[in-house]
């Protein structure tokens, strides 16, 4: 059973995907900093400087002691946060259509390379001489 493990760890396409996901999990982060930092201060500022991680809706205030600490919390939607994940999402999905768009054009391309003609099997190639003999007679 652990050879079996081995041999299908060590095939290509598991190695790829393994890949792949961590390719995505970095990508995701760079994404969501990219959105996050320099996207929606830009949004931000066509608003009139609204803060989007700072939008919210209170369900419930939070409850403080005497004392100012805060014995329980608020109770909040994000939706700020929420937008910030939906522009996110957008991002990542035309960069993959963009990725995708390209690798079918080059694949395209490749399937449009013209094929070089199959070679004459023995039979033309035989009876192309026996032709090429009659007419020089």
């Amino acid at each position: 059973m652990l050879k079996e493990f081995k041999a299908f760890i060590m095939t290509g396409n598991v190695i790829d995907l393994a890949i792949a996901v961590i390719l995505a999990g970095a990508v995701g982060a760079v994404v969501k900093g990219f959105v996050s930092m320099i996207m929606m201060p830009i949004i931000g500022m066509f608003t009139g400087g609204v803060n989007f991680k700072d939008l919210k809706y209170v369900l419930s205030e939070a409850v403080k002691d005497a004392e100012g600490v805060v014995t329980v919390p608020e109770n909040a939607i994000l939706y700020g946060a929420w937008i910030d994940t939906i522009i996110s999402l957008i991002i990542v999905g035309f960069v993959l259509f963009m990725i995708v768009k390209a690798y079918n054009k080059a694949k395209k391309k490749k399937e449009e390379a013209p094929a070089e003609p199959p070679a004459p099997s023995k039979e033309e190639v035989l009876l192309t001489e026996i032709r090429d003999l009659l007419a020089k007679k």
